[in-house]
C-alpha cells in the first residue's frame, strides 16, 4: 500500500499577521520530511472563500514549491476545480503539464467540482450541472494535454479555437488522472471514467472493502469507457492521522484537529455564512462543550445526523499508537485500498506533533507495508491490464490532426496591398 498526506491549509481563528504565512511554511516543510521519509504522495485541495476550513485557493503555486524542495514524492492535485467559472479548461492543462515539468514527471491530476455554495455561488455555477460540466472539463483538458495542435471545442460553458497547448507533460500521455469521491454514486462514476478514486470520505473497512469491489468490478466491465487517454485504476482513502507511543497523547494532539476537519465541513454546507466574519473555531468549541455535557445536538459532519457512540473524543480510527495505526491500515489493504492518505494538518494541530507523526510512521510503520509492494502492483497491473486495454479501445479518441486540417491563424494586422 501506498501513503500520501493531504492539505487543505486550514487556519481556525483567532489570526494574527504570520499566520498564514506559518501555516504555508510548515506545510511545505512537512512535505520535504515526508519525501526524506518515504511517503508517496502529497496532494494538496484547491478551494475558494472558505475560511478557516481551507486557505488553499492558488493549489498550482503552493505544489510547484513542494515539487522544487522535493525529489520522489508524487505531487498531487487532490483536486482541482476543473470546471471552467474556476479555470478555463486551457489554463489547467498548463498548469498540469508545467507541474509535471518541474517536478520531473510527478504530477497527479486529481478533478474535482466543488461543494459549497460559497464557491459554486461565487462562480455561478449550477449546482445540478456541476458534476456533467467537470467530466465534460476534464476529458478536453486530457486531449489538451496530448494533441499537437488541439482542434478546439465550444460547448455552452466555455469554448477554444484550436490551438497547440503548451507545454506538454513529461508522463505520457498525461499525468494519472483521479476524481474526488465521497460516496457509492461517486465511485461509481469514477470507475465508469477509468478514473482513480480520492475518496474523501472517512469509511471503516468494511466499508472500504465494499467500495473497492464496486469500483473493481465496473473497470473490469465494459461499462468503463476512460475519459483520459489512460485508465488509473487505484482507490485512495482520507484517514485521521496523529500516533505517539501513548494513545491518549495522540488523541490530545490530533483529535480537535480530526473533529473539527468533519465538522467544518458540514457547516460550510448546511448553515448560513457571513463573509469575512467566520466563526467555525468559535462554533466547534462550544458544540464540543455541549457534548461533553451530554447535551444531544445534531452533527453536521457528512450529511447530519445523531454522533454515533463509539465515535468518543478518543477513539478516531488512526489517531493512536503505532501499533494501532498497523492494525488500521492492515484492515485497509485487506479491503483492497491502494493508497491513504493522512489527514494530519487539521484544525490547530501543532506542527511540531506532525511531523513527530511522521517520524513514527517512518519507523514504525511503514516497513510493513512497503516490503513487497513493487511485486505486488506487478502483479495487479498484470491482471489488470487487458481489461485496461479493452476500456481503451471503447474510447472515442480523436485522430491527430493532418497538415491540411490546421486552420491558420491571421496575422494581427492585415497585410497591405503591394
Amino acid at each position: 500500500m501506498r501513503f500520501g498526506m493531504l492539505y487543505e491549509l486550514q487556519l481556525p481563528k483567532p489570526w494574527d499577521e504570520g499566520s498564514e504565512q506559518r501555516l504555508i511554511d510548515n506545510a511545505i516543510e512537512q512535505c520535504v520530511l515526508g519525501d526524506k521519509l518515504g511517503i508517496d504522495y502529497a496532494w494538496s485541495v484547491e478551494h475558494h472563500f472558505l475560511e478557516e476550513y481551507s486557505h488553499c485557493s492558488a493549489s498550482e503555486v503552493f505544489l510547484s514549491a513542494i515539487a522544487a524542495k522535493t525529489e520522489r514524492i508524487k505531487i498531487g492535485f487532490g483536486i482541482r476545480q476543473v470546471i471552467s467559472n474556476y479555470n478555463h479548461p486551457a489554463r489547467t492543462a498548463e498548469a498540469v503539464a508545467m507541474l509535471d515539468l518541474i517536478s520531473h514527471g510527478r504530477a497527479q491530476f486529481g478533478i474535482g467540482e466543488g461543494a459549497t455554495r460559497l464557491e459554486l455561488g461565487g462562480f455561478g455555477i449550477e449546482a445540478r450541472r456541476k458534476r456533467a460540466m467537470s467530466l465534460e472539463s476534464a476529458g478536453e483538458i486530457s486531449d489538451m494535454m496530448v494533441m499537437e495542435p488541439y482542434p478546439g471545442y465550444e460547448c455552452e460553458d466555455w469554448s477554444l479555437p484550436m490551438r497547440n497547448v503548451l507545454p506538454k507533460p513529461v508522463q505520457k500521455p498525461h499525468p494519472p488522472m483521479w476524481m474526488a469521491c465521497t460516496n457509492r454514486d461517486t465511485i461509481k462514476e469514477a470507475a465508469r471514467n477509468g478514473l482513480g478514486v480520492l475518496a474523501f470520505s472517512f469509511l471503516d473497512p468494511e466499508e472500504a472493502k465494499n467500495w473497492s469491489k464496486i469500483y473493481y468490478d465496473i473497470i473490469k466491465s465494459e461499462e468503463c469507457v476512460p475519459l483520459g487517454h489512460t485508465v488509473n485504476a487505484n482507490i485512495a482513502m482520507v484517514s485521521a492521522f496523529s500516533l505517539h507511543e501513548d494513545h491518549d497523547e495522540a488523541a490530545r494532539r490530533g483529535e480537535d484537529g480530526f473533529r473539527f476537519f468533519e465538522y467544518a465541513v458540514g457547516a460550510l454546507v448546511t448553515d448560513d455564512v457571513l463573509p469575512g466574519r467566520s466563526q467555525l473555531w468559535e462554533k466547534f468549541q462550544a458544540r464540543k462543550a455541549e457534548k461533553a455535557a451530554g447535551k444531544d445536538i445534531e452533527d453536521t459532519a457528512y450529511g447530519g445526523g445523531k454522533a454515533k457512540p463509539e465515535r468518543s473524543m478518543t477513539r478516531s480510527p488512526g489517531i493512536g499508537t503505532p501499533a494501532e495505526f498497523r492494525a488500521h491500515m492492515q484492515s485497509f489493504a485487506d479491503a483492497g485500498v491502494d493508497q491513504v492518505i493522512f489527514l494530519q494538518q487539521g484544525g490547530k494541530n501543532q506542527h511540531e506533533h506532525i511531523c513527530e507523526s511522521l517520524e513514527t510512521f517512518n519507523r514504525e510503520v511503514l516497513d510493513v507495508f512497503a516490503t513487497g509492494r513493487e511485486e505486488r502492483e506487478a502483479r495487479k497491473a498484470e491482471e489488470l491490464a487487458p481489461y485496461i486495454e479493452a476500456a481503451l479501445t471503447r474510447r472515442k479518441t480523436r485522430p491527430p490532426l493532418e497538415d491540411h486540417e490546421i486552420d491558420v491563424v491571421p496575422a494581427s494586422r492585415p497585410k497591405k496591398a503591394s
